[in-house]
């Protein structure tokens, strides 16, 4: 029997990219596609490339219905907005939030940085960060899962081998990251706007992004004590793609052959992400795709370890790390519904 599927909020981005991943799962039904802000179209008319494919209407987020005909309920909703609704689906039902509303241990986090108490730290308590590469295990037996950032889903694959192997010093970690537009959303802004962004290249929410504590609960967890991290975003003019360019001290020296040795054996058994020894990331490489490529250099001068990973933002960094981690709560083969390359060019 396939498991029951449905996507409250997906109009935006992330949820179209839910939606044109998860018609070809194998083991996946879609029930209800809900869209608040375009109730009662076809689908393939909010998603043209969807058209033939998906033959849903979309419908208002009636969560007693939603709940009753659901086995996993994604959220791809704006801050706040998921943390509402959870506690209405009963306990049966598994929760992936795209959003910020369950990434976070610490409620006082998610207060400090989204300027709102969490409205339900019973079900925060039982939550568990979606990075497979970090968390497999506690996923597996996890009903709610807080799906990272695509920031530091990017990051963090960078991060983590350097700081698991104690070979990088404790304070100092730089993370330099660039977008594409699509990281904003599908709601008409100012700054999104095809003049503004073409042909420019500009940082923003420097010294205050919200995904800082997400990367610093990892990196302080896979230390066993607090790490500082610096983050600093930019919008680059392309649709999709990120690249995370890190910038850790080493503790003592290594060469540039020791710190690959790291990362392929880090990540020998990881489905998605692939090391590339000799080459560098890009993020065409990603497109379309849950893949991260990750590639390090060592500064001897320096002493610096610079490590490099490329996402496709939207399916890594939000909508296909999410099916990856419905995999294992459901117990599905890892891949299932993410086989697909990467398209090129």
């Amino acid at each position: 029997m396939s498991t029951r599927v449905s996507i409250v909020g997906a109009s935006g981005y992330g949820g179209g990219e839910l939606v044109r991943l998860l018609c070809g799962h194998p083991e996946v039904q879609l029930v209800h596609l809900t869209a608040e802000s375009r109730k009662a179209e076809a689908y393939g008319e909010v998603f043209p490339n969807l058209r033939g494919f998906v033959t849903h209407v979309t419908e208002k987020a009636d969560l007693q219905v939603i709940g009753a005909d659901s086995d996993v309920v994604f959220f791809a909703l704006p801050n706040g907005v998921p943390m509402t609704m959870a506690p209405k689906l009963e306990p049966r039902v598994k929760i992936i939030d795209l959003g910020a509303d369950f990434r976070f241990m610490d409620p006082a986090t998610y207060k400090q940085w989204y300027k709102a108490d969490h409205a339900c730290p019973d079900l925060l308590a039982e939550a568990v960060y979606g990075q497979p590469e970090l968390h497999r295990e506690a996923i597996k037996r996890a009903r709610i899962v807080g799906n990272p950032g695509c920031y530091p889903t990017a990051a963090l694959i960078a991060i983590a081998p350097f700081v698991q192997a104690g070979v990088v010093e404790r304070n100092g970690i730089i993370v330099d990251a660039k977008s594409g537009v699509s990281g904003a959303g599908r709601g008409a802004s100012l700054g999104t706007h095809f003049s503004e962004v073409n042909e420019n290249v500009k940082p923003y929410n420097v010294a205050a992004h919200r995904h800082t504590p997400e990367i610093e609960q990892e990196v302080t967890a896979l230390a066993g004590g607090p790490m500082s991290v610096t983050f600093t975003p930019h919008l680059i003019p392309m649709t999709r793609g990120i690249l995370a360019t890190v910038y850790m001290r080493l503790a003592h020296s290594m060469t540039t052959a020791e710190a690959e040795g790291l990362l392929l054996e880090a990540y020998a058994k990881e489905p998605f992400v692939r090391v590339l020894p000799g080459r560098l990331p890009e993020t065409k490489a990603t497109y379309g795709s849950n893949y991260c490529d990750v590639a390090v250099r060592v500064d001897a001068h320096a002493t610096v370890v610079i490590v490099m990973a490329a996402i496709d933002n939207l399916v890594k960094g939000a909508a296909g790390q999410a099916i990856q981690n419905m995999n294992l709560m459901c117990g599905f083969l890892e891949d299932a519904g993410l086989r697909e390359p990467p398209l090129y060019p």
